[in-house]
């Protein structure tokens, strides 16, 4: 089990280090000059020429990158172009709030998910679940944006319940947290649907209903025991997915989080900005996965068993 350990953490670090420089070279591609950005337009050449300098932007692009990777592995990803901090302190003050939009989504996702998805998968020939299944339809059809916009029209503008955008407190946080576990409820409901039906019909389902044991303690101890790997795998990537799908939500309520920082740095051409929060973003990813990874080896022994042995 360590050296399956240690090889996901080999793995992990190469991954980080390939997807850095192809991020860095990316970015450096895309059209737009960050000192135009600085200088606003009408700035001289020899202006420019100055910024350019005292930035270092006319520099080499190697030279740029061993600098970026010099900044990446010290920790502060860098120093903005425009608010002239370290990068990991702006992505710093802004992170908590993206947490708790992410936090408080992935809650109500699996609120709305896990007892729809079991009751589908227990039901899988009713009319329930035919109503399930074209409810997941719909839900994966509507995007993140129209979502938010029809909470808006119903809880801000009709009822007036919560305020439309802002993160001045949690009445604030349930426009966009409902936004977002909505649209990832529809695609969690399919898979915890397809698990959990997918167990009912195995035989060992049969052998225990032969011996007696009562529906729910056959779900409980067995079905949902071994339906948690695809769940759990489906739960971590969404919890990922909900940090970079944020961005979109985050801009329509103006909720603070990295993601309006990542879209005002796109804006401003900010290169270390951009670097430095898209980077975050897929370490966070790439984290989270290798922790599921990892809750295989305690959710099911047969896993731990097969790495214990080699």
């Amino acid at each position: 089990m360590r050296v399956f350990i240690s090889k996901r953490v080999l793995q992990l670090f190469f991954l980080f280090w390939a997807l850095s420089a192809l991020i860095f070279f990316l970015i450096h591609l895309i059209p737009g000059d960050p000192v135009v950005s600085l200088l606003r337009e009408g700035a001289g050449n020899e202006d420019i020429r100055r910024m350019r300098m005292e930035l270092g932007l006319d520099r080499p692009l190697f030279i740029q990158y061993l600098e970026f990777n010099k900044n990446l592995w010290n920790g502060s990803l860098g120093q903005s172009l425009f608010s002239h901090q370290p990068v990991i302190r702006d992505i710093l003050h802004y992170l908590p709030n993206t947490l708790w939009l992410t936090l408080a989504a992935m809650g109500i996702t699996l609120l709305i998910s896990l007892p729809v998805g079991i009751w589908g998968g227990m039901k899988d020939h009713s009319a329930c679940a035919q109503w399930i299944t074209l409810g997941t339809a719909l839900g994966l059809a509507i995007p993140n944006f129209l979502t938010g916009l029809l909470l808006i029209l119903v809880f801000s503008v009709a009822l007036g319940w919560f305020p439309v955008s802002g993160d001045a407190g949690i009445r604030y946080l349930f426009l966009p947290a409902m936004t977002l576990g909505i649209s990832l409820s529809a695609q969690m409901i399919r898979i915890v649907r397809t698990a959990i039906s997918a167990e009912m019909k195995k035989p060992y389902i049969l052998l225990a209903r032969s011996k007696g044991l009562p529906e729910i303690q056959i779900l409980v101890r067995h079905v949902l025991r071994n339906a948690l790997i695809p769940i759990g795998t489906v739960i971590g990537l969404q919890f990922g997915a909900l940090l970079t799908g944020a961005i979109v939500t985050e801009s329509v309520f103006s909720w603070q989080g990295i993601g309006v920082l990542l879209l005002t740095a796109i804006h401003r051409r900010d290169y270390p900005m951009m670097q430095g929060v898209i980077l975050f973003i897929a370490m966070v990813y790439m984290t989270v996965n290798f922790l599921v990874d990892l809750s295989y080896l305690l959710i099911d022994p047969r896993i731990r068993r097969h790495h214990e042995t080699r």
